[in-house]
């Protein structure tokens, strides 16, 4: 169902008005980012695959679309999103995926949401329709606008519809574990990702690091081989119950951060932690914390280590829940919204408090 005349006007009418608009897709991942202000504005109808060309590997839908209508259109042609996007809830859309470019455990081998997006249609904060991109890799010059939209939680404009890349199936696939703690882990992880081999997700517990391995057959038995561990059996229910969170890790009402650091940064515990608070993914460079310390001491933990870190879910979302920017890069930012939502209307402070 094509909405975008009634967005529009809805758009419009709250520029004139200079009313806060809180865009509302499948309302999955309303947790993320700082709360939510403004009247709602429902996007879930505005639905439906525009086109799919299997032999191009691209699918354009509106953002309205559901996940899994998505999904379900190219397993019938053996494809899939490449990034392996988590849904967190069955109304999740592919519009709210985009704008907060989640990515699976697999982002770190295949590439984050961004890197698939060819182009996208969107209402900045005048209600103006704007394209950007196209349905090709190659397709722009200059500043790519399409995949600002990626990660920019609807506060640049709202998206109407978004074109992606697609990729095969893989032919294989097998889930291996080995015996290992935090530091153990990190080394053996850094250890594979600097070897051919096709590995596609990595992540460690604790007590163990899990490796999946995607290719050929013939690719897949010879990595069995290399790595020498033990087939773990639930593999599949295993990456996306990662995916998802819904491993008994994540089962907790205490705050959740994130934290990204360079694959090989030693794990050191945050004075006030333990090994139980704590799970590795993404090879190294994605960091879980379960923990009630101040967001402030979590990142200044996570700066001293060379990253940065977010508070993902739960805390306290009326302040700051990202890594502060350098002014600079802040100015750019201020910029940017300017320049597309003027009067500020759109996902007000959803990002930052000044945004």
């Amino acid at each position: 169902m094509d909405l975008t005349a009634e967005l529009q006007q809805q758009v419009q009418d709250a520029f004139h008005s200079r009313t806060a608009l809180n865009i509302i897709g499948g309302n999955s991942k309303s947790w993320y980012g700082r709360e939510a202000v403004g009247e709602p504005l429902a996007v879930a109808g505005h639905r439906g695959i525009i086109s799919y060309m299997p032999s191009e590997l691209v699918i354009t839908a509106r953002a309205g679309t559901p996940l899994a209508e998505i999904a379900e259109a190219l397993d019938e042609h053996g494809q899939r999103l490449p990034f392996d996007p988590p849904y967190f809830a069955a109304s999740a859309t592919i519009g709210g995926t985009v704008a907060c470019n989640f990515s699976g455990p697999r982002r770190p081998y295949a590439g984050s949401c961004r890197d698939f997006m060819l182009g996208c249609t969107i209402l900045n904060g005048r209600g103006e329709q704007l394209h950007f991109g196209g349905e090709v890799m190659k397709n722009v010059a200059g500043f790519d606008i399409s995949r600002l939209m990626a990660g920019s939680l609807g506060t640049l404009g709202l998206l109407l519809d978004v074109s992606l890349k697609t990729l095969p199936h893989r032919q294989a696939e097998q889930t291996l574990v080995l015996d290992a703690d935090f530091a153990e882990a990190i080394a053996i992880m850094n250890r594979q990702a600097s070897t051919s081999l096709p590995v596609t997700a990595m992540c460690s517990d604790g007590k163990r690091v899990y490796l999946r391995i995607c290719g050929t057959p013939s690719a897949v038995q010879r990595s069995m081989r290399d790595i020498n561990g033990r087939i773990f059996e639930g593999g599949k229910h295993f990456w996306k119950a990662l995916r998802e969170h819904q491993l008994p890790f994540f089962q907790t009402d205490t705050p959740l951060y994130r934290l990204s650091l360079p694959p090989a940064a030693r794990f050191a515990p945050l004075s006030g932690t333990t090994d139980s608070d704590w799970f590795i993914g993404w090879g190294g460079a994605q960091r879980w914390l379960k923990s009630t310390l101040p967001f402030e001491t979590v990142h200044a933990y996570a700066a001293e280590l060379g990253g940065h870190a977010r508070l993902l879910r739960g805390g306290d979302r009326s302040g700051e829940v990202f890594a502060p920017l350098p002014p600079a890069l802040m100015q750019l930012h201020q910029r940017l919204k300017q320049g597309f939502d003027p009067a500020g209307i759109l996902n007000r402070g959803r990002m930052y408090r000044c945004l």
